[in-house]
């Protein structure tokens, strides 16, 4: 499991640009038939990816996590943004297309992930925070959740909020979890910016173009720097830290938080002329 450190607002000033992508940005994820983990000490955030293709992939415990199995003090979202399969918890069986999403509670010992055709996988995206009580496992498809219309062509921002784990959705201790897709012709996202200094938050971008990126914005609102960002690659956003960006064409992003409350929206607003 790969380990990443967060830096503070003082030696971010002083990162070089391989320095930032070490540091705020994970690669390399949703690897055919692997499951990749990684440990934030931000909150004790561990992001990960499963995309099994001949056999199935099991959850298994770290070293890091000093844990008899990986949930038995954490929560776990689970996101596909692949091919369609399947996930098991303790025997139960959670069908999963593309966009559907899991909750996994904790306590949960046994997860394991499979596709339903391994020419076309499914590719689970994972987000899991400690939890101090537990809620039960459950799912949410896709065509069941209510989208919030957002953003206009005049701003290239028209995009649709899907809210999947949170205080009106599936229950969770500290997990909110959801995602964001883009209309075509806009490729803005989270625009006004902000910051929340009681949560941290991860944005997974995908349904990137091969040949396109996303521009993600990053730091303090007088002080920003900008991270170039493939399909299905991962920015840590600490929370002293703005969390937008434009793509050169359109996209999705799953957007997860964890920390001192669930209030979607609690957050502390910046102008766009404020930006530096």
């Amino acid at each position: 499991m790969k380990l990443l450190q967060m830096a503070d607002p003082v030696r971010y000033s002083r990162m070089t640009t391989p320095e930032l992508r070490e540091t705020f940005l994970l690669e390399g994820l949703f690897r055919p038939g692997a499951l990749d983990l990684a440990y934030v000490d931000l909150d004790r955030t561990v992001i990960g990816s499963a995309v099994p293709t001949a056999a199935p992939l099991s959850l298994e415990t770290q070293p890091e996590l000093r844990a008899e199995f990986f949930c038995e003090r954490r929560e776990l979202g689970v996101l596909n943004v692949g091919g369609a399969g399947s996930v098991t918890v303790d025997g139960t069986v959670f069908e999963l297309a593309k966009l559907d999403c899991l909750y996994v509670g904790r306590g949960s010992k046994a997860i394991s992930f499979t596709s339903e055709d391994a020419a076309n996988p499914a590719a689970f995206y994972l987000l899991s925070y400690p939890a101090h009580a537990e809620f039960p496992t459950k799912m949410v498809c896709f065509k069941d959740l209510e989208g919030l219309k957002l953003g206009s062509v005049e701003t290239c921002n028209k995009r649709t909020i899907y809210k999947a784990i949170y205080r009106e959705g599936i229950r969770s201790c500290q997990l909110v979890m959801g995602f964001t897709l883009l209309e075509e012709g806009s490729n803005w996202n989270t625009m006004p910016p902000h910051t929340h200094m009681r949560r941290s938050e991860v944005y997974m971008y995908f349904d990137v173009d091969p040949a396109h990126r996303v521009l993600h914005l990053m730091g303090p609102p007088q002080e920003t720097r900008h991270l170039f960002i493939g399909d299905r690659e991962v920015a840590v956003s600490p929370g002293w830290s703005v969390h937008a960006g434009v793509g050169t064409r359109s996209y999705g992003f799953c957007w997860g938080m964890g920390g001192e409350n669930q209030a979607y929206d609690d957050m502390d607003g910046v102008a766009i002329t404020e930006l530096k």
